[in-house]
């Protein structure tokens, strides 16, 4: 007789682990209904100052807005609300979204992570992720940032921090390659060389971001804030930032 493959005291967890890698995957695809195909983060700006123009240029902007920039807030922020929403401090939570929305410093940037937190909150909102105080308290932060509800909805899908880190970290990758794609532009298989360059930077920011401690969190980017600015007045966009 052929033995099983899975011992009985193992198969809840691998199953409990799927279901959240399933979630995660979910959560981070482009398919999700937030609108984050419409935003590119200052990098159409970028291209259009001639900063970005090709695939090296376009690589070494989004690994210089990675490891600078999102890393070191967002990302470093959005730990932070994964742990509140698991101790169920609204306090903190309340506190550490103001934090997030504050770093916007531009205001297409600001729209960007209200209306997106927004779209993803009526999703988890609609489909009754989590439980009732859970979505009680997360209808009531308001305006939303989109790393607060990103956590929100990973950890009530039961994803480990590390994950929900990794995930967040490649949907903002996958997105700003889309966006080099279409305004550079980049040809397919450039925009995939690019992926797979900066994968490995995804999973150490993950890390970083996970123990970052709070004297060491900012964004500090003058150019991106410049850019950003300056694109709120662009003749001709493609994206809403």
């Amino acid at each position: 007789m052929t033995a099983s493959l899975a011992s009985p005291l193992t198969e809840p967890v691998a199953t409990a682990s799927l279901q959240s890698l399933a979630a995660l995957l979910h959560l981070a695809s482009p398919a999700l209904p937030i609108g984050a195909f419409s935003y590119s983060q200052g990098l159409e700006a970028a291209v259009e100052h001639g900063i970005v123009h090709d695939a090296p240029s376009a690589e070494r902007w989004i690994a210089s807005q990675l490891d600078g920039v999102f890393t070191t807030g967002e990302m470093a922020l959005l730990a932070r609300q994964w742990r509140h929403w698991q101790a169920n401090d609204i306090a903190s939570l309340t506190r550490v979204n103001d934090w997030l929305l504050a770093t916007r410093e531009a205001a297409e940037l600001r729209a960007e992570t209200e209306q997106m937190g927004w779209s993803l909150t009526q999703l988890a909102l609609s489909l009754e992720w989590g439980e009732p105080a859970q979505r009680e308290h997360l209808a009531a932060l308001r305006p939303m940032a989109l790393a607060t509800a990103f956590a929100f909805a990973a950890l009530t899908h039961g994803a480990p921090l590390a994950d929900t880190l990794v995930a967040y970290a490649f949907s903002w990758l996958e997105n700003q390659v889309a966006g080099a794609l279409k305004a550079v532009p980049l040809g397919q298989l450039a925009a995939q060389r690019v992926i797979v360059a900066l994968r490995p930077r995804v999973v150490e920011a993950a890390r970083r971001a996970a123990s970052l401690p709070d004297d060491e969190i900012n964004t500090f980017s003058p150019a991106l804030a410049i850019l950003a600015s300056r694109h709120e007045t662009q003749y001709s966009r493609l994206f809403r930032s």
